[in-house]
């Protein structure tokens, strides 16, 4: 969606192209008119009126100069805008056509695989079926959280499980996304005792994605931890 900020941006510039680059045509008419006006009596007007003439010429052309530049400019700029836009617009739909609404990747028989080997209770086959299909589709990041969880909660190994987040946290996400991944991750920290890692963890959610639910989150928690209530930081499951 293109921000208000975005469509006032091309509406001034789609102004100014239209006012200069107008401003260039009735000039450049102009002065077309004049030199051809000053061609055809040349040889009847005074030295005096032909330097009138010479001064008006030299400050139209000076004019049509400067249209042309900021006509020139301001195309330059509406060009970049609607490159830029388009190229997202065309990257959001091949994005579309790998995930579905929610980020996920489509299903997959492999992945379906993975899954009922989770369901059967064979986790550690079940996570490397997981890594097998996130190798082979390396943006389908919700796999990976996938493995953290199971490491989580079936195989309980908090350590595990946070080196899986942490990997998660090096790829492009949303932001709500990548915000609600760093919060699992603050929350294996706090179980592993790395209340340093959880709380520059927390400090960052806050400072670089301030607009997310997971940042309201974040802040909740440094506040209980600012205010030395360190039993409530940990959250068997947090949202997200």
């Amino acid at each position: 969606m293109i921000s208000k900020f975005k469509v006032g941006l091309y509406v001034v510039v789609t102004v100014a192209a239209c006012v200069f680059g107008y401003l260039f045509y009735i000039n450049y008419t102009r002065l077309m008119s004049d030199s051809a006006d000053v061609s055809k009596s040349s040889s009847t007007d005074v030295p005096a009126l032909e330097t009138k003439k010479s001064s008006t010429a030299s400050d139209g052309y000076s004019k049509l100069i400067m249209f042309g530049g900021v006509f020139f400019l301001a195309i330059v700029v509406l060009g970049f805008l609607a490159g830029h836009d388009v190229s997202q617009s065309f990257g959001n739909r091949v994005l579309k056509t790998l995930y579905n609404d929610e980020g996920e990747g489509l299903k997959d028989p492999a992945y379906e695989n993975a899954e009922q080997e989770w369901a059967d209770g064979h986790y550690l086959e079940s996570i490397r079926l997981m890594r097998d299909y996130l190798q082979k589709f390396p943006r389908e990041q919700h796999v990976a959280i996938r493995i953290a969880e199971i490491y989580e909660k079936d195989l309980h190994n908090n350590l595990a499980a946070a080196l899986e987040y942490e990997e998660v946290l090096k790829h492009k996400l949303s932001q709500e996304r990548w915000g609600w991944a760093a919060i699992h991750l603050c929350n294996l920290y706090f179980k592993l005792s790395q209340t340093d890692k959880a709380v520059a963890l927390l400090r960052r959610i806050d400072a670089e994605y301030g607009e997310t639910a997971a940042a309201e989150k974040a802040r909740k928690r440094l506040a209980m931890y600012d205010s030395g209530a360190t039993e409530n930081l940990i959250e068997e499951s947090p949202p997200g």
